[in-house]
């Protein structure tokens, strides 16, 4: 009994100093953001890799959300013979809860993923400690832009997707099904209000600095990592945990965000 105690007393202790070195790391990147010098360039790059370059995947998966969405949703409404509201369910359903969701996830798998190895990297081949001996910042130098970019990325994504799936429902519900034209757009318009754009632009904005801060923390802090597993296997360990980490903060937190703003 006293082991299992102290046990759980270890792990107590170990998760909490990780909490406290993951806020602090949060806290020198934050500060960075907003302290000249602002390297535009960098971000610029960034945002090229992380949104310009995800464009394609996002589309192509909005599409067909939208096309499942509409799919799923007119086979329960024409059961109570509100048909009428598929515009309205589909925008909805994308713009408040799928759209910021699923390019969330996403994103983590095509970019966090990156960003994590390419930062675990650096870090096992001292990349990131030749920095430091010349007296450049890290943070500055590699965090602060993936920051920015994630921040501009994520939501302009977001849009993407949301876009995409009311195509995707167009397609199913006015081409495909036979509903009106207008009728689709007109529930749309009646459906959705400026409160349901504000939720969705303010969830895709936090996952995407829990993404960004995850991922980057993860590969930055490689080195005190607990199994002790360096190498090309404990940047692929790392990078596993980063995706996971990331995947179940952005539900936990479309959770929290969706509450509050209920």
């Amino acid at each position: 009994m006293m082991q299992q105690i102290r046990s759980l007393g270890t792990h107590g202790c170990y998760f909490t100093k990780q909490a406290g070195i993951l806020g602090i790391f949060l806290f020198c990147c934050l500060i960075r953001m907003v302290t000249p010098p602002i390297q535009v360039q960098r971000i610029t790059k960034q945002i090229h890799f992380m949104g310009a370059r995800s464009s394609i995947v996002i589309l192509l998966a909005g599409l067909f959300t939208g096309m499942v969405v509409a799919l799923q949703f007119y086979d329960t409404l024409v059961r109570f013979g509100s048909v009428d509201l598929l515009g309205s369910a589909v925008g909805l359903s994308l713009i408040r809860e799928l759209g910021p969701v699923i390019t969330a996830l996403m994103f983590t798998g095509r970019v966090g993923s990156a960003i994590c190895a390419e930062i675990g990297i650096m870090r096992i081949s001292e990349q990131i400690d030749a920095l430091e001996c010349m007296g450049i910042d890290p943070y500055r130098f590699l965090m602060t832009s993936k920051f920015w970019a994630g921040l501009v990325s994520v939501p302009l994504l977001t849009a993407l997707f949301d876009v995409a799936g009311i195509v995707g429902g167009y397609l199913v519900g006015v081409v495909l099904i036979g509903i009106g034209q207008g009728t689709y757009f007109n529930g749309l318009h009646n459906g959705v209000e400026w409160n349901d754009i504000e939720m969705g632009f303010i969830k895709s904005l936090a996952f995407g600095l829990v993404i960004i801060w995850i991922c980057t923390a993860k590969g930055y802090l490689l080195h005190l990592r607990r199994t002790g597993v360096f190498g090309a296997e404990g940047v692929s360990h790392v990078t596993t945990d980063a995706v996971v980490f990331s995947s179940v903060a952005i539900l936990l937190t479309d959770y929290l965000i969706g509450s509050i703003m209920l």
